[in-house]
């Protein structure tokens, strides 16, 4: 068992590495579990160029190596690993890491994020960041007068084909079904955008880069007549949905269905002392800038839940 530690953050995107920051700055001596994904969305990510700061852009990867460098400049520590197991019954709460420690914290800031759904096609991960995306926010501009496709038939594949069509010379909505979970209103504004078509019934089989280390197309399938055929993409979007890395907080954190976090206010969750920060509580915004954000507001809830108590 190690010592009692006062701020031990879970998870090493913007928002657990903004925590780390402020944690550490205000003299609280935090350890980071980077987890089992470590620097979040962003390790995947090329170029990020809607952070503020960085007006020719910054690679993912990197910007989260200086937020990382910049917490453990004012004293924060960082552990590789990922929570197996949280009892947050009693406090000091207890971490179970599958790296076999056992550790011991006053108060936990969550911020272990939220993994995209992947479709799990032969060259789908080797392509991420290389044309293949789960977030139109975040790489659309890329594809300006290029050719897109979105797959999902929800409302967030409805939203992503529509903020394509600003960029895109055209966007294809791939759908397996005829029927769509999308709500009426989001569906109808998809499909009266002159940019967007719907290719319904439909699975994709495989993404192609033709050895040019980027996608260049897409093998579809009719599911109905089994026919496949090839279609020319630059930018291949999945919208499946995301889901919240909170297996070991279930039954103790309150969760929505989905399994996110359910805010009490600010970045408090339900169990005093334990805070939450970035896409693990938030499905909405999903962006770098957000997540650095929540971070911050979870680091100064600690400090002030800490300093409350007089540590």
């Amino acid at each position: 068992m190690s010592d009692l530690l006062n701020v031990v953050i879970l998870g090493s995107g913007c928002a657990g590495n903004t925590a780390a920051i402020y944690t550490a700055r205000a003299n609280l001596q935090p350890l980071l579990i980077e987890g089992q994904e470590p620097g979040g969305q962003l390790s995947i990510t090329t170029d990020v160029e809607n952070f503020p700061g960085f007006p020719e852009g910054i690679q993912g990867p990197q910007l989260i190596e200086n937020m990382k460098q910049q917490a453990q400049r004012f004293g924060a520590s960082y552990s590789d690993g990922r929570i197996l197991h949280a009892d947050l019954s009693k406090r000091p709460f207890t971490l179970e890491v599958d790296n076999g420690d056992k550790i011991q914290t006053r108060t936990l800031i969550v911020a272990t994020g939220a993994s995209a759904r992947w479709l799990g096609l032969p060259n789908e991960q080797k392509l991420i960041g290389h044309g293949v995306s789960s977030c139109a926010t975040c790489d659309g501009f890329f594809f300006r007068n290029r050719k897109v496709m979105v797959i999902g038939g929800g409302d967030s594949a409805m939203e992503e084909a529509n903020f394509l069509s600003r960029f895109g010379s055209e966007v294809a909505v791939v759908h397996r079904s005829e029927n769509f979970r999308a709500s009426r209103i989001m569906l109808d504004r998809a499909r009266a955008n002159p940019k967007v078509q719907f290719i319904t019934n439909t699975i994709v089989e495989d993404i192609y880069d033709v050895g040019k280390g980027e996608v260049t197309g897409v093998k579809l399938r009719n599911v109905k007549t089994h026919e496949s055929y090839d279609r020319e993409v630059h930018g291949f979007f999945v919208a499946i949905g995301h889901i919240p890395n909170t297996r070991p907080f279930a039954g103790q954190l309150d969760l929505d269905t989905d399994g996110y976090i359910i805010s009490h206010g600010g970045a408090r969750t339900n169990i005093g002392g334990v805070f939450h920060a970035g896409d693990v509580q938030d499905r909405s915004y999903r962006q770098a800038i957000t997540a650095a954000g929540a971070g911050c507001m979870a680091a100064i809830e600690a400090e002030r839940f800490l300093e409350a108590e007089g540590h």
